[in-house]
């Protein structure tokens, strides 16, 4: 049972993925992180050491640190940061208990090369339909919550890629994008190692609204169509992304809890007058 200040596994991992979960802070030793280089989804490395350098940007936003065993270095991280007035919790059993629940972990060298800001930053195609809102989600959800899209003219992708240190996706011929029937969102699903129940049920949806394959889930032709109605309602590409956000969180947590329920209205008690 977790003691004060700490945070089970079986909670944080339904956290994971949604608006709510905490801010992730991995402070295991360089030495323990070489030795299993794999991350929590969205968490990012910190070094134990210097955590109260996070602590105005942490004010207000609930946080939990993680160790290789959940002792000594993230109880010690966790209660400097709750010393400056940042809610701070500890994950009960550190990266192991994560890792032996058998959850979702990201291996740290698929992670593009941050900014100077920590963030990384991706670019694809302006106009946004389908992949190019559901993968911005999926990053922002499950691998770099600080994650920065640049959308810009399809003709200048690589060149914006170059220039500016993105990552590119979505497009042809470079690793993130589609690979045979699957789209790009099925690829960082794959090359994360972030797959679950939930993002695999989710992917066949996108997948079937963005290779027009409605025959794969019932649910793609409506994502199809709520996708090309944000696309007429916003002319902005990142105000449209703000707003698919909410989107794929919806999709989310019905492909994580609700496949089973159903809607009838009127009751069909009442229709048959009892």
């Amino acid at each position: 049972m977790a003691s004060y200040n700490e945070i089970p596994v079986s909670i944080l991992a339904r956290l994971v993925g949604t608006p709510d979960c905490p801010v992730l802070l991995d402070v295991r030793t360089d030495e323990d992180f070489d030795a299993d280089p794999h991350l929590i989804p969205g968490s990012v490395r910190q070094p134990f050491t210097d955590v109260l350098h996070l602590a105005r940007d942490l004010a207000g936003q609930p946080v939990v640190v993680y160790c290789q065993k959940g002792l000594k270095i993230s109880q010690g991280a966790a209660a400097l940061l709750r010393t400056a007035g940042v809610k701070a919790e500890v994950l009960e059993g550190g990266q192991f208990a994560w890792r032996d629940a058998g959850l979702p972990i990201i291996l740290a060298q698929k992670l593009p090369q941050p900014d100077t800001s920590g963030r990384t930053v991706w670019v694809t195609r302006h106009r946004p339909k389908i992949d190019r809102i559901a993968c911005p989600w999926l990053i922002r959800r499950f691998v770099d919550p600080k994650a920065q899209f640049l959308f810009v003219a399809a003709s200048q992708v690589n060149n914006v890629a170059d220039r500016f240190n993105a990552t590119p996706f979505d497009i042809e011929d470079v690793f993130w994008s589609h690979r045979g029937e699957k789209c790009t969102f099925d690829t960082m699903i794959e090359e994360f190692g972030i797959g679950h129940d939930a993002l695999d049920r989710l992917a066949t949806i996108v997948r079937g609204a963005d290779t027009n394959r409605h025959d794969l889930a019932p649910e793609a032709a409506g994502l199809l169509a709520a996708s090309l109605g944000l696309s007429r309602m916003f002319r902005d590409d990142l105000e449209q992304l703000e707003a698919g956000m909410v989107l794929y969180d919806a999709l989310y947590r019905w492909a994580r809890d609700a496949t089973d329920e159903g809607h009838d209205w009127p009751a069909a008690s009442t229709r048959s007058g009892s």
